[in-house]
């Protein structure tokens, strides 16, 4: 199972900080750095020093690392029109060297887009479903070739489809807790299918769904990876746990959706979700300025996964 790093900044963080997570994260290992796609804080947490841009970040970091899986999860298709995100992702690809990895989603912080002024129709299910056919058939037109795109919500005519990915094909991650729908979508555009935040029994229930739409769909179920992302507190002790829960804007209640406690504690719980056939999970830590808690998890909850 990979194991990736999972950030909110807007919740608060510079991109200093920002630079200085990723940076400790790679040189400890984690597979993945990724970030949501957030321009408004949430709960009673100021935000300050105030938002930062996914795709500039992520365009930044792609030049201050050099290992490291870096990308969304997720973007949302609110926020962008899908022929420029097909140009940002693609050309921040280029600028890691292809480490990059992309998750898209129909967008939900209506009080987000009403700060912000953007737009947020009430159904945007046909949004995403256009969006992600309009960025896979960018990425995957042949050189000399123009690509283009007629839908309800968007229309691209004869785009040359520049710059390329450096990869062969992008990682594209869509994920949701829907019977049909998001696994529908995983299934025709997706190379993984990513939930979060459900307790054990739920990640299986929703694994097993989203198996039997790829079969339904003409799709080996093999194929599509199968993701988790959990809100992570480690600690070695009481004082130390109730710190970072507190940091974290987390409470030590419903653990059955968090992966919270001991190092041993939290391994037992990752272990666990491995057994479900989860290729890769997504440790979500809000606090970027506790590097320590990156420290404590490769150093003391890693090793007991090996």
């Amino acid at each position: 199972m990979e194991y990736c790093v999972f950030t909110e900044p807007q919740q608060g963080a510079s991109y200093d900080t920002i630079v200085a997570h990723a940076q400790r994260a790679e040189a400890l290992g984690f597979h993945g750095w990724f970030r949501s796609d957030h321009y408004l804080v949430m709960g009673d947490d100021d935000g300050l020093p105030g938002p930062t841009d996914a795709w500039t970040t992520l365009a930044g970091l792609a030049r201050e690392t050099s290992t490291i899986r870096l990308g969304t999860l997720v973007s949302s298709a609110t926020h962008r029109h899908p022929g420029i995100l097909a140009v940002q992702v693609a050309q921040v690809d280029q600028m890691s060297h292809g480490r990059i990895e992309f998750g898209l989603g129909t967008g939900w912080y209506e009080r987000e887009h009403e700060a912000f002024g953007i737009p947020f129709p009430d159904k945007r299910f046909g949004m995403l479903e256009e969006q992600l056919a309009i960025v896979t058939g960018y990425w995957a037109t042949p050189d000399g070739a123009t690509f283009s795109f007629e839908g309800d919500h968007y229309t691209l005519v004869d785009v040359p489809a520049l710059p390329k990915i450096v990869q062969e094909r992008m990682p594209v991650i869509v994920g949701g807790g829907g019977p049909r729908k998001t696994p529908r979508l995983a299934a025709l555009y997706a190379t993984e299918f990513n939930i979060g935040f459900r307790t054990l029994e739920g990640f299986a229930e929703v694994y097993d769904n989203v198996r039997a739409v790829c079969a339904e769909e003409g799709r080996d179920p093999a194929t599509l990876k199968l993701s988790a992302a959990w809100r992570t507190v480690v600690a070695t002790d009481q004082a130390e746990l109730d710190r970072r829960l507190n940091a974290n804007g987390a409470s030590d209640n419903d653990n059955e959706r968090r992966l919270v406690g001991t190092p041993e504690v939290v391994a037992e719980k990752l272990r666990a979700l491995r057994d479900l056939g989860v290729d890769r999970v997504y440790l979500q830590v809000t606090d970027l300025s506790d590097l320590d808690h990156l420290d404590l998890i490769a150093a003391e909850v890693l090793p007991r996964l090996a």
